[in-house]
């Protein structure tokens, strides 16, 4: 961002080199870039140019003039933008310090000036380029931890025991609201949502506090809006399947359902949210697996899981499953190669991993580090995902705090309207 002279800070930090040239554009002998033709091209095609550029490149172009700085708060190119912008199947990584979703701040003192603020940073990660960008936070208050994500907003859940408040905020325009708070109390919730630019759904199941010093996943409440006007704020409630462990405190959507792992022993628990009913799925080798975990790629369902056994008669590996249409068959449909896991067991040491997914990438992240694996479903490629150049070469973060990273998937939007539908009916 040192490269901009611009009053409004910009959501990404940016490291690029920029290269000079002694020739300038009165010189041009390449009739594809006569100034005499680019500088005519009408605004309406330049627009349309502009809405397919991704968020980086958009966010350097607006200091070419003012009027494409405007561009962010004109309705008709948001509008365009909306129809016409590709989607970027990214990741969202925020540093995560406890197995209950405790994020490890950049700087949570208030310094005594009464900011409530969290200061905290996330990671944004191209699969496609490799590249890391920097996210600020900073408009979320104090006493949050990010749950998920969906069309371009991040979930982020108050921490404290009862009834739970949850704020959606989308970080490259520094939007925000806060959603009404749950009816029951609650710990640490399972949290499911799926985000359209008309419609919003939000479950929050289980973690049911029973009295001050115990919990129980006994229920489910779930808040509903669309542009139709419809509306249930936190009036939809369904019962959990009897003994059933949330441990993993996210849940997965596919095609209306919402999807989450069941412990102890080993299923997949799924959400209908148009029958408001929960059925179990019987996981695929249930008996075998270690760290299993749910992710949504391409409009499927996905378990990712590590299959190890002594007395097993196959070799210990990596897994893919996909969920069948039919709702209760799974079909294995990649394995990690041989060589590659063993340096992956190596790297894991036994501490477990959790996977997400978005568009045809799986992040496969080793608990307790910064490392991890991509994933190209489409190519049957894996790769190490290079250093985040924001936590130094020691894998921590730069204020010398321990950078275990925790995953979700993100698509960048400069644009979500239903905050404005959200404001019209919680306001």
């Amino acid at each position: 961002m040192d490269a901009f002279n611009t009053s409004m800070p910009l959501p990404f930090s940016y490291t690029f080199t920029i290269t000079s040239s002694s020739c300038n554009t009165s010189t041009h002998t390449n009739p594809w870039m006569d100034v005499r033709i680019w500088s005519k091209l009408p605004e309406r095609l330049l627009d349309r140019v502009i809405a397919f550029l991704p968020p980086p490149a958009f966010f350097r172009a607006r200091s070419v003039c003012k009027r494409w700085y405007g561009l962010l708060y004109c309705s008709s190119f948001l509008e365009l933008y909306m129809q016409i912008s590709p989607s970027h199947h990214w990741f969202l990584f925020l540093r995560h310090r406890t197995l209950k979703s405790y994020i490890c701040r950049a700087n949570t003192s208030s310094g005594g000036n009464g900011d409530n603020r969290t200061n905290c940073e996330g990671y944004l990660f191209d699969p496609c380029d490799a590249a890391w960008y920097r996210l600020s936070f900073n408009l979320v208050p104090s006493g949050f931890y990010p749950a998920s994500s969906s069309g371009g907003l991040v979930c982020w859940v108050s921490d404290e025991a009862g009834a739970k408040n949850l704020i959606l905020f989308n970080p490259l325009v520094d939007s925000l609201i806060q959603l009404p708070p749950t009816v029951r109390p609650r710990l640490f919730p399972s949290i499911g949502l799926t985000v359209s630019p008309t419609s919003v759904d939000v479950t929050v199941a289980g973690d049911d506090l029973i009295s001050p010093y115990a919990v129980k996943n006994l229920s489910t409440e779930s808040f509903h809006i669309d542009a139709g006007g419809f509306y249930s704020i936190w009036g939809t409630t369904s019962s959990l399947p009897r003994l059933c462990s949330l441990e993993s405190g996210r849940m997965v959507h596919v095609d209306g359902k919402f999807y989450c792992m069941n412990y102890n022993p080993f299923s997949v628990l799924a959400y209908d949210m148009a029958a408001n009913k929960w059925f179990k799925i019987q996981a695929p080798m249930r008996r075998f697996l270690r760290s299993p975990g749910l992710v949504e790629s391409r409009g499927k369902l996905i378990l990712v899981a590590a299959v190890e056994k002594s007395k097993l008669n196959v070799p210990k590996s990596l897994r893919l499953w996909g969920l069948q249409d039919c709702g209760t068959t799974w079909v294995e449909i990649e394995r990690m190669p041989l060589q590659l896991y063993m340096q992956f067991a190596e790297v894991e040491g036994g501490n477990g991993f959790d996977p997400v997914g978005h568009g045809e990438f799986i992040v496969i992240m080793i608990r307790g580090s910064d490392k991890g694996l991509l994933f190209d479903i489409c190519r049957k490629r894996w790769r190490w995902i290079p250093a985040c150049p924001y936590l130094g070469s020691s894998g921590c973060t730069n204020n010398g705090e321990d950078a275990e990273l925790r995953g979700l998937a993100y698509e960048p939007r400069l644009a979500t309207p239903v905050i404005s539908l959200l404001s019209c009916f919680t306001g």
